[in-house]
């Protein structure tokens, strides 16, 4: 039976009208968010909401929104052993030796000209199986399943998938869905209509990463999302018309910022761009905000710079 609460909007498929009654189960589990019109509107959305109840939920944990996390996640997708591997690809912790080595001598690589081809050479291919992943976005497709499809496009252009493994990263990409800033792990929960999502796609190839990212909106979004996503990626592009020599990359965060700002959304301050070539992550940081001598992947949030992480080892979230 459901427990009468507060008026909300309902959670069924398709359901405008309001609603004041909530799950019973959702409240002994302490799950917000899931309220329903009337019992038969609840009956007849059940074989889908009972997933909700099969979340990874901490108890106490201040989440910001109503995204949780659906464990178990599926087994770890294999690798040919004929692909190139980066080295933390078999660490058993997922460590990246040469990274480490790197950062203790803080040094910034300039890149020959067939190191730039090798980078260009991957960064196309990652866009082919971005753009293949982001093909399969749609309402009722799980982030796992994304996750598969980005996984198996990987492997047909001979490429290992970046994320794998490193620092033991369980999937081939980071989703991040809605109120996640970055590093979601696809899961089994199914997008619904109105969530925005990242997708977050990095190959090794040849001895070489290409990164790269992109949010799409799942069906028919809000506005604020529309005007988020628009906002993003006008501050790419303004930073980009200003990647040139003698240009500082502490400046590029002022112009993120700027635009930003005067579209009421701030910068996720706890995260950065990154140099990137035979390493995945490497010098130099670029900050997406104006600095002076701080140093901070161009994120935008709505509203307030706030962010929490969820416990596991990756997601943040606003």
């Amino acid at each position: 039976m459901l427990k009468m609460s507060e008026v909300q909007q309902c959670q069924g498929a398709g359901c405008t009208k309001e609603a004041k009654l909530q799950c019973p189960t959702c409240l002994k589990l302490n799950i917000s968010g899931s309220f329903f019109c009337s019992q038969d509107c609840f009956k007849k959305n059940w074989p889908t909401h009972k997933s909700v109840h099969q979340t990874l939920y901490i108890p106490n944990f201040p989440y910001t929104g109503t995204l949780r996390a659906l464990y178990p996640l599926s087994p770890r997708r294999q690798v040919p052993p004929h692909i190139e591997r980066p080295d933390y690809a078999d660490h058993p912790q997922g460590i990246s030796k040469s990274e480490k080595t790197a950062k203790a001598k803080a040094f910034i690589k300039v890149l020959n000209k067939e190191e730039i081809e090798g980078v260009r050479t991957v960064c196309k291919l990652a866009r082919e199986v971005l753009d293949i992943g982001a093909a399969t976005v749609k309402p009722g497709v799980t982030t796992d399943e994304i996750d598969r499809v980005i996984h198996e496009a990987t492997i047909e252009r001979d490429s290992y998938p970046s994320p794998l493994n490193y620092y033991e990263f369980p999937k081939s990409c980071c989703i991040s869905v809605n109120e996640v800033i970055c590093h979601g792990i696809p899961d089994r929960r199914e997008l619904v209509e109105g969530d925005i999502v990242n997708l977050d796609v990095s190959l090794y190839h040849k001895g070489f990463h290409g990164d790269l990212n992109e949010t799409y909106p799942v069906g028919i979004i809000d506005e604020e999302s529309i005007k988020l996503i628009k906002t993003a990626k006008d501050c790419l592009d303004k930073a980009i018309d200003c990647v040139k020599p003698g240009f500082l990359y502490r400046d590029l965060g002022a112009v993120i910022e700027k635009n930003a700002k005067a579209n009421n959304c701030s910068v996720a301050r706890t995260y950065c761009g990154h140099g990137i070539h035979r390493l995945f992550h490497c010098a130099p940081n670029i900050p997406h905000y104006a600095i002076v001598t701080e140093t901070g992947v161009e994120i935008l949030t709505a509203g307030k710079n706030e962010r929490r992480f969820v416990p596991d080892p990756n997601t943040g979230v606003k």
